[in-house]
């Protein structure tokens, strides 16, 4: 393969997988949570408890925005705030109960949606293509 195709295949991959992401973010269910709100639920869902700032800091924002953000979270029950047991004048966020039941049925609804449109758009042989594909495209993620 020539460099030239390389940077073609290239190209055509992010025009098709952007919008894929996009429209798999946009899926709320229950319609209440922006994508900031649904990006801090599941970045305390992986790394657990953490900072305001902290989280702040991770999302690429303003502290001050990570606060409004965390309050609104917080009025929806589904972080909590605590002392942080080894710094008390810190406080730490963390994912309530309702905030994983949240973020579940979110990721839920994508994987509902992705399958009805693999099901629905591909043929069975197109489908096994797919499949063939996704060891390659998770060999590209991990050089990215």
């Amino acid at each position: 393969m020539i460099p030239g195709d390389a940077a073609r295949i290239a190209a055509d991959l992010r025009a098709c997988l952007g919008p894929l992401v996009r429209r798999l973010r946009q899926v709320r269910p229950d319609g209440e949570l922006t994508l900031s709100q649904t990006s801090v639920l599941a970045r305390l869902d992986r790394g657990g408890p953490a900072t305001s700032s902290g989280l702040a800091q991770a999302e690429g924002i303003r502290p001050q925005s990570m606060c409004t953000i965390v309050g609104a979270l917080q009025e929806l029950g589904l972080v909590a705030r605590d002392s942080d047991p080894e710094d008390g004048r810190k406080v730490v966020v963390s994912l309530t109960e309702a905030g994983r039941d949240g973020l579940h049925g979110a990721r839920q609804e994508r994987a509902r949606r992705l399958t009805l449109a693999v099901a629905q758009e591909l043929t069975p042989a197109e489908q096994q293509q797919l499949a063939t594909a996704i060891p390659l495209l998770e060999r590209i993620t991990r050089h990215v």
